[in-house]
């Protein structure tokens, strides 16, 4: 295989430059471009972007050789490369490829809790309209209980309590941190957000995602709120590795063709739990993609009259989330997380049925 090295040598000779003009051209230090050509130093990013201009290089062609090279610097003297090279190879294949945009048939046991859901949600129709005071008190409760859990899986240690004085009451609550009262407050106005989307029959697009994650992140990180993540980051705990920064792009356009694909096909819960997924794997976002993942999820839900459904914090729940977004993500399986979801919107709607009276 052709290396690095070589390209970018073979491309200045023949462009008859020599290293010095190419530094000048690209602004990037001689004895740093010579090391590149010599193969000592592997470039930056930036630095790669630079010498393909100059150099006339295509930069697809180069990135590609250039990422074979890192990665070959990561396992050089790793002694299982072949079999972390096979995991990775899965990953990106689920995460890039077209078979992950096709839906699997359904089982009959998630058929059959999507009946039940089905017949719920239809019940919660004809018990509306509510009154003014029903309204509010259901909004509150639920919208500060989706609130305080929704946190609490991110590691939030406000309690349901002090989650309610903290956004119903402004109050700040001594020895909580500021970042756990804006998450609060800030989880509190996307919901509301949400809210008005649906009611404003404004249907889920790149912009409204991106307005979410701002929501989620301001006053938080100003520079990277409503923004995509231009470094490459790990999950906590999780064996899923998120793409590189550069794929981005392309998935997340892949990700909102098949919303647009699908959003009149799927089942809306199905549908939902997928753009849940997809968006949560794909990672885009530096910070705050589980709590923007999950808003998404009910964006969806109440746009096709399902009620806001909470997936809980608690430690032993939080494990189960984990493990049911890992199912998908390492082992291409939905149906553990088809079930979490699924499970939780029953919950919601049995819960408003029974405070609706």
């Amino acid at each position: 295989m052709e290396t690095l090295a070589k390209m970018l040598s073979e491309a200045r000779k023949q462009k008859e430059m020599v290293i010095r003009e190419v530094s000048q051209e690209c602004g990037i230090d001689a004895a740093l471009i010579s090391k590149f050509e010599k193969g000592h130093r592997i470039p930056k990013e930036e630095n790669l972007v630079a010498l393909a201009r100059v150099l006339d290089l295509p930069l697809a062609t180069l990135r590609k050789t250039w990422l074979a090279e890192k990665i070959y610097q990561i396992l050089e003297y790793e002694e299982h490369a072949h079999e972390v090279l096979e995991l990775a190879e899965s990953r990106v294949e689920y995460l890039t490829s077209k078979q992950a945009l096709a839906i699997e048939a359904l089982s009959p046991e998630i058929t059959e809790k999507l009946e039940v859901l089905d017949q719920l949600k239809e019940a919660w129709f004809h018990k509306k309209p509510l009154n003014q005071t029903q309204l509010h008190k259901l909004k509150e409760y639920f919208n500060i209980a989706y609130t305080f859990e929704s946190n609490r899986i991110e590691g939030n240690t406000l309690t349901l309590q002090e989650t309610h004085l903290v956004v119903n009451e402004g109050i700040t609550i001594g020895g909580k941190s500021m970042r756990e009262h804006l998450e609060a407050v800030n989880h509190s106005e996307a919901i509301d957000y949400i809210e008005g989307l649906v009611k404003s029959e404004i249907d889920f697009s790149k912009r409204v995602l991106l307005d979410l994650h701002y929501l989620i992140l301001k006053g938080i990180d100003k520079d990277n709120a409503g923004r995509y993540r231009k470094v490459p980051v790990r999950i906590s705990g999780s064996s899923h590795v998120p793409p590189q920064p550069y794929l981005l792009e392309k998935l997340m356009e892949e990700y909102f063709i098949h919303y647009e694909n699908n959003k009149n096909k799927l089942h809306p819960v199905i549908l939902a739990t997928e753009m849940h997924e997809r968006l949560v794997s794909i990672h885009p976002f530096i910070d705050g993609n589980g709590r923007t993942s999950r808003l998404v999820m009910n964006l969806l839900l109440m746009k096709h009259g399902f009620s806001l459904a909470n997936l809980k914090g608690d430690l032993n729940s939080k494990l189960q989330y984990y493990k049911a977004l890992e199912e998908v993500q390492v082992n291409n399986n939905p149906e553990v997380f088809y079930h979490l979801v699924i499970d939780a919107v029953r919950s919601s709607l049995e819960s408003h049925l029974e405070m609706a009276g």
